[in-house]
C-alpha cells in the first residue's frame, strides 16, 4: 500500500512520530547496507572473482552508467525525492551487475527489463486518476517516493541481488541431491544454477509492482474498499483496505513483471510462475498486515512494504526448496 496524504475520512492509526521514526531506521540500515553490497561487488569484479554470468569490469561500468541514468530519470520526473532516486540507482546497479547474461550479451538480458517495468507500471498507476486521488487525500507527493519507500519496496530484491543473496539462495538451492547435482558441473548447470537464484529477486520485484498499482487503481477506481479480514465496507486509504479492480489490476501486474523474466533472464515459464504465484501472496500478506498490525499502529506503511516483498522473496525461496526437481528440468 501506498502511503497516502492526510484524509478528512480516515487517519493513520499508528503516531505520527513512531512512522517517522521506523522510516528513519529503515534508511540508516539499508542505505549503508546497499551500498557496502554494491561496493563488495564491484570489489568482487575487479578481483576476477567469477560470482556472476558477466562478471567483467565492463559489464559493471555499464550497469553503473545505466544506474545513473535511472536514478536520474527518476529524480527528473519527481518520481523520487533526490536520496530516493539514489536508492532506486544502487538497487538497480546491483540488480543488472547480478543477473546479466553471457559476456557480452544486451543489458536488455539482465533484471533491468522487469526493474524498468515496475518503474513504468507504478509511475503511471501513480499518475492515472490523480485528481481523484487529490480530491480524496489521497494522492501521492509531488515531489515523489522518499527514500524510506523506495528502500521499502526495492531493498529486498537488492539484496538478493548480492553475493549475500546469492549465498543464501546457493544454499537453499542445493540442500537436494539434485541441486547439487547441477550445481556448477557444466556450463549449462552453472546458467541454470543462476536461473534459481535470481527468483527472490524477481518475486520481490513482482510484489511491488502489485503493491503500488493495486493502491493506486483501487483507490482512483475501485469504489467503497473493503477491509481484507473482515470484507466489510471501510473509507477509501483504510489500512488494509482492498478493491476488486485494484486488487486485479496488482494480479495482472505481477504477471507482467514476471513474465518479463523469460526474455530478459532466459528463465523458464515454471520459474516466472513461482515469481508471480510469490508476488501475488506477498500482495495479499501486505494487505493482511495492513489490516492487523498496521491498523492497530504498531507498524507503519513503509515496513509493511519491506516485509510484504521479504515475504514474497520468502515464498520463492520456499519453492526452491521443495520444488527443486520441477524447477530443475
Amino acid at each position: 500500500m501506498t502511503t497516502p496524504a492526510t484524509s478528512l475520512l480516515w487517519r493513520k492509526a499508528i503516531p505520527e512520530s513512531r512512522d517517522r521514526l521506523q522510516s528513519r531506521i529503515l534508511v540508516w540500515i539499508a542505505v549503508p547496507v546497499l551500498s557496502y553490497l554494491a561496493f563488495s561487488l564491484a570489489r568482487s569484479v575487479k578481483a576476477g572473482n567469477y560470482l556472476l554470468l558477466d562478471g567483467s569490469e565492463l559489464a559493471l561500468l555499464r550497469a553503473a552508467v545505466v544506474s545513473l541514468i535511472f536514478a536520474d530519470s527518476a529524480w527528473c520526473l519527481r518520481a523520487a525525492t533526490p536520496l530516493g532516486a539514489a536508492c532506486g540507482g544502487l538497487t538497480c546497479l546491483l540488480i543488472m551487475e547480478f543477473s546479466q547474461g553471457e559476456p557480452g550479451s544486451s543489458m536488455l538480458h539482465s533484471g533491468l527489463p522487469p526493474l524498468g517495468l515496475l518503474f513504468a507500471l507504478t509511475f503511471g498507476a501513480t499518475r492515472l486518476g490523480r485528481a481523484r486521488k487529490v480530491r480524496a487525500g489521497l494522492a501521492e507527493n509531488r515531489t515523489g517516493r522518499t527514500a524510506a519507500q523506495v528502500i521499502a519496496n526495492l531493498s529486498v530484491a537488492g539484496v538478493f541481488s548480492s553475493p549475500w543473496g546469492e549465498q543464501v539462495s546457493g544454499w537453499i538451492v542445493t540442500v537436494g541431491e539434485e541441486g547439487r547435482a547441477f550445481g556448477y558441473t557444466s556450463r549449462a548447470g552453472h546458467v541454470l544454477f543462476m536461473q534459481l537464484l535470481w527468483l527472490p529477486m524477481l518475486a520481490a520485484l513482482a510484489e511491488a509492482t502489485a503493491d503500488t498499482v493495486s493502491s493506486e487503481i483501487g483507490q482512483a477506481f475501485g469504489g467503497a474498499p473493503i477491509l481484507f479480514t473482515t470484507l466489510r465496507r471501510v473509507a477509501p486509504g483504510t489500512d488494509g483496505a482492498i478493491t476488486l479492480l485494484g486488487t486485479l489490476a496488482g494480479i495482472i501486474a505481477a504477471a507482467l513483471i514476471a513474465i518479463t523474466g523469460i526474455p530478459a533472464m532466459g528463465m523458464s515459464a515454471t520459474e516466472c510462475a513461482v515469481a508471480f504465484a510469490a508476488g501475488v501472496a506477498g500482495l495479499f500478506f501486505d494487505s493482511l498486515l495492513g489490516a492487523t498490525v498496521e491498523r492497530r499502529g504498531w507498524i507503519g506503511n513503509d515496513l509493511v512494504n519491506f516485509f510484504s516483498t521479504a515475504f514474497a522473496a520468502a515464498v520463492s525461496l520456499a519453492a526452491i526448496r521443495f520444488a527443486q526437481p520441477i524447477l530443475l528440468r
